[in-house]
């Protein structure tokens, strides 16, 4: 009966989002299309930049949802709730503004730092230090980069949603792999997973829309948060956590792809080109792949192909959490070296097409 119930509210999403979606196409095909020129954006068409709009609706009625679930959970923490709902919201909000107006980046910045810091203090906070002052600014420090990550990321067809989704897509099955299906936030992962999968529709290659970064600072802000509750804070047992290395493999597996491919342009930009890591640029993973001859469409299956890899790494690691050893932390730890490696190695070819 749980299953059925949580299909039909999947399906219910996903379709809402499709209908959504199909609206604000008709009708905002101007939003976000001024921040689209070629430095920027990989495609040289300028397309509207309206699908965050739909994820941060289909989050509130999932949250809506919860609301009426509530009364079925005795361990429902309201503060870390509206905690989590305010910097959705703020992130939203920040990114779309970004989108309307092309705020400066250290404003984009603050916006950032504020949601980080919302969810630390109202009890999201990543619980790896004896010190709570470092568990804070370590919180803070996740959310803004992975804010960055999700935000770089989306510089190609399809690419951020596909890495978005299947991130999402390993929160939901690690709560059945954990046996927690009456988790708090549940419904609302499989409502952003629904609105992810409904927004391919849309945004795989050739696309009709971006998600912008109304888009991806709402999803910068959920993957961060939801990778704390679920990944970082993992509990073997209630009250005791899964050790250090697990947690930390966990979370380097699931978020590879961003967390690479931003590490990767921020230290060219940094140290080769003597340039703003946060101005636009061609010199992303995904660009380099299609420098070697691969297509939008290929670069994005492989994409696929790696997020699906990484989310069974990191599900792996949830499932032998409770008889970690040596062994696991250099087999999972060398996937993502080599992953590393092989990415980095690829972004540093044809590095003169970086500024074509």
């Amino acid at each position: 009966m749980f299953i059925l119930s949580v299909s039909i509210f999947a399906f219910a999403i996903f379709v809402f989002s499709i209908l959504v979606n199909d609206f604000l196409l008709r009708y905002l095909k101007g939003l976000g299309t001024q921040n689209q020129c070629g430095e920027v954006r990989w495609s040289a068409a300028r397309k509207p930049a309206i699908g965050g709009i739909t994820f941060f609706i289909c989050f509130l009625l999932a949250c809506i949802s919860l609301v009426y679930t509530i009364p079925r959970s005795g361990s429902f923490q309201f503060e870390q709730f509206y905690g989590l709902m305010l910097a959705l919201s703020v992130g939203f909000l920040a990114g779309l503004f970004d989108d309307a107006y092309n705020t400066i980046p250290w404003l984009k910045l603050l916006m950032q730092i504020v949601c980080g810091l919302i969810l630390a203090l109202t009890g999201t906070y990543i619980n790896l230090f004896d010190y709570q002052l470092y568990n804070i600014i370590l919180t803070i420090v996740w959310v803004v980069g992975i804010m960055n990550a999700v935000n770089l990321l989306d510089n190609m067809d399809g690419i951020s949603t596909v890495v978005s989704f299947f991130i999402i897509l390993a929160f939901v099955l690690s709560v059945f792999i954990m046996d927690t299906v009456t988790d708090n936030y549940f419904l609302i992962l499989i409502g952003i997973a629904a609105s992810l999968l409904a927004f391919f529709r849309y945004n795989w290659w050739p696309s009709k829309m971006y998600m912008g970064d109304t888009g991806s600072m709402f999803l910068g802000v959920a993957l961060a948060a939801f990778g704390v509750i679920h990944i970082w804070n993992l509990q073997i047992l209630p009250g005791e956590f899964a050790p250090t290395s697990a947690r930390v493999l966990a979370v380097a597996c699931l978020f590879a792809l961003p967390l690479i491919d931003t590490s990767t342009v921020f230290f060219k930009r940094i140290f080769r080109d003597r340039k703003s890591p946060f101005k636009g640029g061609k010199d992303h993973t995904t660009h380099h792949l299609s420098y070697l001859g691969l297509n939008d469409v290929q670069v994005a299956w492989i994409f696929v192909g790696i997020s699906i890899i990484n989310m069974i790494c990191a599900l792996s690691i949830i499932m032998v959490a409770s008889r970690w050893n040596s062994f696991h932390t250099m087999a999972f730890g060398s996937w993502f070296v080599f992953l590393f490696g092989f990415l980095f190695v690829v972004a540093n070819m044809n590095t003169k097409r970086d500024e074509a």
